[in-house]
């Protein structure tokens, strides 16, 4: 483990946390630029503005009338919209997707519900994982290479060698749709794999925070003052138990989703890949929420404490109390949706 914790700061729609209010139909120029993000504490506030120099400016959502001169006694549209808002467990592009279509908040260009493309090319190498299958049944040992998705795309349109266009044209067969349809069909139900792509990517990365945060623990069990802490203790015994328990049911969940999106190409059909895009699609909003809630808490720890040397168990001690404790609830409340779907 790199014993620098370096801060997740994904650009706003790669980000779990953050929500452009751009993309909304905010009528208040003076929040249009704003963004709604999670602070440490995993509640929803709003930021004004954001510089190196001065820091963050942020505004309690309860604030917000005070602040823009709506008229005093009536519910602004846009405050009815950005509390609803303030609600939702975690911004992460797939999660808000569905969200946004169950509160009926029409945005203002749907495009940018996507991950950016920078974010997108570092996700192909998650992204073959998922499609490998794929080009074996129509190339078998051909030994194509293929680095993202868009080459795969691109492969399945003009095919280059007979074989696999002969096994190209049983596979349309299959699905009972026209040879050209294929990558149509294909880019349909990238996205499913792209998600699955991301949130592997998401959990992937936060691993070393979950090592360094973990082990801190330690020291303060150990401590002859802090040890004698009953409640400390069992604060120390809950954020284990939440960081060990949620991240061992999100990748016990995403294995399941890799293992029948292998089963879904030795039995390719239409049906079958609704029903993989289905399933995943249910999962969205609950590990959206706790990859959500784990990252604002790891990144919380990461700029307090960045490498192994900052901070004393005291110290440390301190933060879990006052600040990674707080909010957890909301993590254990995705635990429990896992629990509810059967995962």
């Amino acid at each position: 483990m790199e014993d620098r914790l370096d801060l997740i700061e994904d650009t706003d729609m790669d980000s779990m946390f953050i929500l452009p209010l751009s993309i909304l139909p905010i009528k208040t120029k003076s929040i249009m630029t704003a963004r709604l993000i999670k602070n440490s504490q995993l509640k929803s506030i709003v930021e004004i503005f954001r510089d190196e120099q001065t820091g963050s400016g942020q505004i309690d959502v309860e604030s917000l009338p005070a602040i823009c001169g709506w008229t005093p006694g009536e519910l602004n549209p846009d405050h009815v919209i950005i509390r609803q808002l303030a609600l939702l467990p975690s911004y992460d592009v797939y999660s808000l997707r569905i969200s946004l279509r169950q509160l009926q908040i029409v945005v203002n260009d749907y495009a940018s519900l996507r991950l950016s493309q920078e974010k997108a090319e570092e996700l192909s190498r998650y992204m073959i994982m998922f499609t490998r299958p794929l080009t074996q049944i129509i190339y078998g040992d051909d030994g194509v290479d293929v680095k993202t998705y868009d080459d795969l795309i691109r492969m399945f349109r003009d095919p280059d060698v007979a074989k696999a266009r002969e096994r190209l044209i049983n596979m349309a067969k299959t699905l009972s749709i026209e040879v050209m349809d294929v990558p149509i069909f294909l880019e349909n139900y990238g996205d499913t794999f792209m998600s699955l792509s991301y949130f592997r990517y998401c959990l992937e990365r936060l691993e070393p925070y979950f090592s360094a945060c973990l082990e801190s623990l330690t020291p303060i069990r150990q401590h002859f003052q802090l040890k004698q802490n009953g409640n400390l203790m069992k604060t120390c015994d809950a954020i284990e138990d939440v960081v060990n328990s949620v991240t061992a049911k999100i990748t016990g969940t995403l294995e399941a989703f890799e293992r029948r999106t292998h089963q879904m190409w030795n039995n390719i059909s239409q049906e079958e890949f609704r029903v993989v895009k289905s399933m995943v699609e249910r999962q969205h909003v609950t590990i959206g929420a706790a990859l959500c809630g784990l990252t604002v808490k790891m990144n919380a720890f990461a700029h307090a404490f960045p490498h192994s040397r900052a901070g004393g168990p005291i110290k440390r001690a301190d933060f879990m109390m006052s600040e990674m404790i707080q909010g957890i609830d909301i993590i254990r409340d995705a635990e429990r949706r896992y629990e509810a779907y059967g995962s």
